[in-house]
């Protein structure tokens, strides 16, 4: 009886994974000059796909521009973002995974 346990184990943890994938870097998501904003505090966005086994998609999704979006709505009276960094995870289980685009960054307000 062990023996079929640890072996469904070790079969059942070889449809399961994931993976973190660094993205990029920017200095803002729109122009700005050096002391024309005022910072008010750190956001995070995200947008995620949904599948069924991997490969049967139940929602759309994982776009960088809707994170951003996501992000940008974090702090009411956001003007712009700041130290913007983006990266990517994907997991996958036995019946669903998600694929998904996280951003950080910090909210600013024009002065």
């Amino acid at each position: 009886m062990l023996a079929k346990t640890l072996t469904l184990l070790a079969l059942g943890s070889t449809l399961i994974g994931c993976a973190h994938t660094a993205g990029g870097i920017a200095p803002s998501n729109i122009p700005l000059e050096p002391g024309s904003y005022r910072e008010l505090g750190k956001v995070v966005g995200g947008d995620c796909q949904y599948s069924l086994l991997g490969i049967i998609p139940l929602t759309g999704g994982n776009q960088t521009h809707s994170a951003l979006e996501d992000a940008l709505n974090d702090i009411p009276n956001t003007s712009a973002l700041v130290q913007i960094t983006s990266d990517t995870y994907n997991q996958y289980w036995i019946l669903w995974s998600n694929n998904c685009t996280q951003i950080h960054a910090t909210a600013v307000t024009t002065k």
